[in-house]
């Protein structure tokens, strides 16, 4: 008998463990059901800004890259990497040595040539008296004639010469042609230069840094909002904590493109006064396309927001129908009537609005499900995003996410 109810006991025991069981996991279910399903935001009043985003690099406005046209040997350089130079400055000297014995031959062979033909025409002016006396034929006379033309025409060789020799002594002296600083040097004393085809680079001067250039690439997707005299603001890794600002100067309409992406050089205009900004320097810019002061603001995270099928009322609710029909034995044809979806429905987009595409946004609706709303748009940044039309208001909270369910004990398969 104790056995009997010893036994009873512990039925009951265990019975009453499995219920308690049982209730707490219905309650956490419950819970979990009661719980918010999506991250919320509330519609707000507010200013927008929208921006273009892009990278580039800082250049002077006027950068001269200063040559040779002579060859020779460095024999003076006279300024350095950032020094300040005016127009006429003497930079940098070549070693004159053998254009000066260019230049004393060329005197030479002048010389030599204007001996000659002071000869042609003395023998020219006797043959002409001669000849009018009857004592030589016209042949000898026109023959010292063309002799003295040819003389004077090698005395114009040699002055040229001379002149030639003379114009590439002065080369040799490399001058500034503007005002403005040495930003790159790429000669020394001793090193000999070659010009050929293409001119060395022996120094780069820029004519003023303080005023400044950045060229920017940017993607196709944003070039029709770009406008001459759109402001810029723009960072640099120099100064992080200092913004600056400058204006967009030039849509150059020659494109770049590289794996597929296309891409227009944008020059913005960049005042210098400090010269804090330096040539090369690697510029985040931000060109600011449009500005409102007041419109009404979605957050962007909600027109990105697409909800599962499950957590549809239309899904859940088709899905009850379908059970209810096939126990009615309805037909398969009535059943795919009921289900089939909307073919002008893309999932994005569903359809214009006097020219401007209908975005979708969700609030929460009835049962903790996502309730579909239609609205048109206007400016945008990552952050907020105008709402031009629709049925929302300021205060409304839309949708911008959904949040994972936690997980409850037993109810992974149910």
């Amino acid at each position: 008998m104790n056995k009997w109810i010893k036994t009873s006991l512990l039925t009951v025991l265990i019975g009453v463990v499995i219920a308690m069981l049982f209730l707490w996991t219905q309650k956490q279910k419950q819970k979990a059901q009661e719980l918010p399903k999506f991250r919320t935001q509330q519609i707000d009043r507010g200013a927008i800004t929208q921006v273009v985003m892009a990278t580039g690099t800082l250049q002077p406005v006027t950068t001269v890259n200063i040559g040779t046209q002579v060859s020779g040997t460095v024999s003076e350089r006279l300024v350095d990497f950032n020094d300040r130079v005016t127009k006429g400055q003497v930079l940098l000297k070549l070693d004159p040595a053998l254009i000066q014995a260019r230049i004393r031959q060329a005197k030479a062979q002048l010389a030599s040539a204007e001996a000659s033909l002071t000869l042609a025409l003395a023998n020219h002016e006797r043959n002409l008296r001669l000849q009018s006396q009857g004592f030589i034929a016209a042949a000898v006379l026109e023959q010292s004639k063309r002799e003295a033309q040819a003389v004077r025409a090698n005395v114009e060789v040699a002055r040229a010469q001379l002149d030639a020799s003379t114009t590439d002594l002065n080369n040799s002296i490399i001058r500034s042609p503007i005002d403005g600083i040495v930003i790159k040097r790429n000669a020394d004393v001793g090193q000999t230069v070659a010009a050929s085809f293409q001119t060395p680079d022996l120094f780069q001067i820029a004519q003023d840094l303080k005023q400044m250039q950045i060229y920017t690439s940017v993607s196709e997707a944003d070039v029709g909002l770009i406008k001459k005299a759109q402001p810029v603001r723009f960072f640099v890794d120099a100064y992080p904590e200092r913004e600056f600002e400058g204006k967009v100067e030039q849509f150059r309409l020659n494109h770049t493109s590289t794996a597929g992406v296309v891409t227009y050089i944008i020059v913005v205009a960049v005042d210098n006064p400090e010269e804090l900004l330096k040539p090369g320097m690697t510029a985040q810019t931000r060109i600011v396309v449009a500005s409102k002061p007041d419109v009404i603001r979605i957050p962007t995270a909600a027109l990105r927001f697409t909800p599962e099928e499950d957590l549809l009322p239309q899904k859940k609710q088709t899905t009850t129908e379908n059970k209810t029909e096939k126990k009615e034995g309805s037909s398969s044809a009535e059943i795919a009537e009921k289900t089939k979806t909307d073919p002008k429905d893309d999932g994005v987009f569903t359809s214009t609005k006097a020219g401007s595409r209908l975005f979708r946004v969700y609030t929460v609706g009835k049962d903790n499900t996502p309730k579909l709303h239609e609205v048109t748009i206007g400016i945008s940044n990552s952050r907020f995003t105008e709402m031009a039309s629709g049925d929302l208001k300021v205060k409304d909270a839309v949708i911008t996410r959904a949040i994972s369910a936690p997980s409850t004990f037993g109810s992974g398969n149910d």
